[in-house]
């Protein structure tokens, strides 16, 4: 893959991972609850969410999913169902101030709990949740591929570039998340955060199950 073809894509992928979607939204909602150090196991299980639909996309099922129109309704209606589910489960959370960095010098022994683990499977489930990401991936990667030259290396290269702009990109949502914790230190303030990133999460998932092709 030559210079000038890895920089186009560079410039492609960054301009479309750096608008917020639901995986954002997710990250800064878990830096903001949980603190960035802990949101970065969000951020991880997305970025392994992506490296998945691209793996599975590269296989073909991207294809099969765009002959298909049932396999596509049901993923669909799948992944827009899990949003919909974390946009109710954010929606009735209790409204709790935002935990503290781990590393903090005076931690919060009542700040909100949440596994590593659990933060990671949201992350991925999040990320794998939209059947939408495979087409992409499967119509994205074409352009930037030589057909004449190894294509193994070059969709390796196309995955780890995606991989490390994603991953930065949805670090530094999560740390904007956690740096507004200042202003959410009354219960009225969450539960507004509460209510709206659930909302979001809803109308997202709604509008996944919704939409078309």
């Amino acid at each position: 893959m030559d210079g000038l073809t890895w920089i186009t894509y560079v410039g492609v992928i960054t301009a479309l991972i750096v608008f917020p979607g639901p995986v954002a939204l997710l990250c800064t909602s878990h830096g903001l609850k949980f603190g960035r150090h802990r949101a970065t196991a969000t951020v991880l299980g997305g970025g392994l969410a992506s490296l998945v639909l691209m793996l599975v996309s590269a296989l073909g099922l991207g294809a099969i999913l765009a002959a298909s129109e049932t396999a596509f309704s049901l993923l669909k209606v799948v992944g827009g169902g899990y949003l919909i589910f974390l946009g109710i489960q954010a929606w009735r959370a209790r409204p709790q101030p935002p935990s503290p960095e781990l590393d903090s010098a005076v931690p919060d022994p009542q700040a909100p709990k949440a596994s590593i683990g659990r933060l990671f499977r949201h992350g991925f489930m999040v990320g794998v949740s939209n059947p939408k990401d495979l087409l992409f991936f499967a119509a994205l990667f074409p352009n930037f591929i030589a057909v004449g030259e190894p294509q193994l290396v070059q969709f390796a290269i196309l995955a780890l570039t995606w991989l490390v702009i994603d991953t930065t990109l949805m670090s530094i949502y999560a740390a904007m998340g956690s740096g507004l914790g200042r202003w959410f230190n009354r219960p009225g303030r969450v539960k507004a955060f509460n209510r709206a990133t659930g909302g979001l999460f809803m109308v997202a998932g709604g509008s996944l199950a919704a939409s078309g092709h």
